[in-house]
């Protein structure tokens, strides 16, 4: 598929400022429209839609970070699951034949992670956040209105980090730390949550390049097709973070646990098949993970030598 006219929520969001970047490469004589309307508004979000009348819509708005969806459920709710909605009807109402992109999250899986198995698309979603519920319920609705005729195709991403992303996440919480230690702004100790967990990690770069190759192989992807995008690589946290360490330019740090950034949570490891995508887009992870820990720590000593 060569698309014409591309619309792109979440387009200020950290996902949304690369794939702005990939669209701009693979897509040069696209039209991309980066939708300005509260997603949660239907009719400024239909009104957007029919004038746009795209041929794929890529959907990433979302209240991403767990503990923001935790402080503010209901929010969360409106934002992630009627929001979705909002954009799916007026995507089908408009532009029936619109390929719809949604960002679901691997977060969704979450108490099937108990297994310790590589988890894949056939496994049933048991969120156990906020957010992830959020997310779950999207991700279940559109499938059942693609079983009605909507084009829509759930991609379930697993971490995914790189410049630009908060530090409410892992990695550039790290990253920012260690910055802030290099620029003489904080003493030589990083606080950290725990380290034990295993966790799937990506660069955000690996994951647009999923959406990109989803557009351009269209035409092998059915309505509601689900796909897990994942490294299929389990990483302890504190093996990021011993990477991180190893990439800064210090010689001595003390690790210390901030009880403020303990999870309750038994879930000691979670890693995705993602045999579905490579088999269907023939898409893998590209960006060397130390090339991603560099661009973060990187990125971080950028914003923080600007601000």
């Amino acid at each position: 598929m060569n698309p014409r006219r591309i619309f792109l929520t979440g387009a200020r969001g950290f996902v949304g400022g690369h794939m702005l970047t990939r669209l701009g490469k693979s897509f040069p004589d696209a039209m991309v429209h980066s939708s300005a309307a509260d997603i949660t508004d239907r009719r400024a979000i239909t009104s957007e839609i029919a004038a746009a009348r795209p041929d794929v819509c890529i959907h990433l708005a979302a209240i991403a970070a767990i503990a923001e969806a935790n402080r503010s459920s209901e929010r969360a709710w409106h934002v992630n699951l009627d929001g979705t909605l909002n954009l799916a009807q007026a995507v089908r109402e408009h532009v029936p034949d619109c390929l719809l992109l949604y960002a679901s999250s691997a977060d969704a899986y979450g108490g099937a992670f108990k297994s310790r198995v590589a988890v894949d698309e056939a496994v049933a979603l048991a969120p156990l956040n906020t957010y992830a519920a959020t997310k779950a319920a999207a991700d279940l609705a559109l499938g059942a209105m693609a079983a009605g005729g909507l084009r829509c195709v759930r991609l379930r991403a697993f971490n995914h980090t790189g410049a630009g992303q908060s530090d409410a996440f892992v990695v550039p919480s790290f990253a920012r730390q260690l910055a802030l230690i290099e620029a003489g702004r904080l003493p030589p100790v990083i606080r950290v949550g725990d380290l034990s967990p295993k966790r799937d990690f990506l660069d955000v770069r690996d994951v647009c390049g999923a959406y990109v190759d989803c557009i351009t192989n269209a035409e092998v992807l059915a309505p509601g097709t689900i796909l897990n995008i994942a490294s299929g690589v389990p990483r302890q946290v504190g093996e990021v973070l011993q990477a991180l360490l190893a990439a800064a330019r210090l010689t001595d740090v003390a690790i210390e646990q901030d009880p403020a950034k303990l999870r309750p949570s038994d879930i000691l490891l979670a890693c995705g098949d993602s045999a579905r995508a490579r088999e269907l887009l023939q898409w893998q992870p590209r960006v060397p993970w130390d090339q991603t820990i560099k661009d973060v720590l990187q990125d971080w000593r950028e914003r923080l030598a600007s601000a």
